[in-house]
């Protein structure tokens, strides 16, 4: 029986004496496990079934939600597939069921491809790559797109994994994201941006850390600290163990998503998505974060997990 998210590509490495894990999915480039020593880092799936919530896939080329599906081009209306029938958007991009294909595989890295063609809603054609490898401080992962049309193109991107410190649960784990500012919000698409010490519960602020068991967000933040480059989010125990998330300049913005009963492989629990993204949610609406390549014109951004403590 083949797997529902195709081919699995499994990469390995050996951190300090102990060994680190992933295995990357054909379809979405998705990340279905991330282990150190057999303890998960981020929350996997089973291999013969399909991620929940979008977990682990790339979001590309655009992350998050086009209210209502359309947006406009050049004072044209472009009508994307409505993907999210409940709430009536176009949700996470147009590469989440699409297959990648292999370009180079070793021991400890794996580059795959997909290209985004011209369709309804989407008259560009981007050639996109994402590289996963494990380092000696954990897993590296790298985005690439490059404007293959004749016409400038959007571009956005972002990736979807769930946070874990093995089977620990919510209420033994502490959220810390070092973000000072949040996007207030209708039916889930940002509209102003703002401090996230004048925001409700629906986006506290996370920088002093709050309890995981405390949270139930779904919400774009922004205004992210970035030390040498890299803003670092993380989850940790009691004893300061557990996983951090880096983000480099080119992902200026994160989703924290922290639904209360994620079906996890052995049932619900509280989990947690740490998602790094370089444009908000409806960008291709509101030009937040969005950016535009010229035809030949390439972008990149890297992001990565790696455990603490651990």
């Amino acid at each position: 029986m083949r797997p529902p998210t195709g081919q699995q590509f499994t990469i390995s490495r050996d951190v300090d004496g102990r060994r680190m894990r992933a295995t990357v999915t054909e379809v979405a480039a998705g990340l279905r496990e991330l282990t150190l020593e057999g303890v998960d880092l981020v929350e996997p799936f089973a291999e013969d079934a399909r991620p929940a919530k979008a977990q682990g896939i790339v979001l590309a080329p655009w992350g998050g939600r086009v209210a209502g599906g359309d947006w406009k081009l050049d004072g044209e209306t472009q009508r994307l597939a409505v993907t999210e029938r409940d709430k009536g958007n176009a949700s996470h991009g147009l590469l989440r069921f699409s297959p990648y294909r292999l370009l180079d595989q070793s021991e400890s890295r794996v580059l795959l491809q997909a290209t985004i063609h011209p369709q309804p809603g989407w008259p560009f054609l981007i050639d996109t790559f994402v590289a996963y490898e494990l380092t000696d401080d954990g897993l590296a992962v790298t985005h690439e797109a490059i404007n293959a049309g004749a016409e400038r193109a959007p571009w956005a991107c972002g990736a979807h994994p769930f946070l874990a410190v093995g089977a620990t649960p919510a209420e033994r784990l502490t959220l810390t994201v070092p973000a000072a500012r949040a996007f207030n919000a209708v039916d889930l698409i940002p509209t102003d941006e703002t401090l996230v010490d004048a925001m409700d519960a629906s986006a506290p602020d996370l920088r002093g850390g709050r309890l995981l068991a405390e949270l139930d967000i779904d919400h774009n933040y922004a205004g992210l600290e970035f030390i040498d480059g890299i803003a670092t989010s993380t989850l940790l125990d009691e004893q300061g163990r557990g996983v951090e998330l880096w983000q480099d300049a080119a992902f200026p913005y994160a989703v924290v998503f922290t639904p209360r009963e994620f079906p996890a492989v052995d049932g619900p629990r509280h989990a947690v998505a740490v998602e790094p993204m370089s444009a908000p949610a409806n960008a291709l609406n509101s030009g937040h974060g969005l950016v535009w390549l010229e035809p030949g014109e390439s972008w990149r951004g890297r992001w990565g997990i790696a455990p603490v403590g651990m």
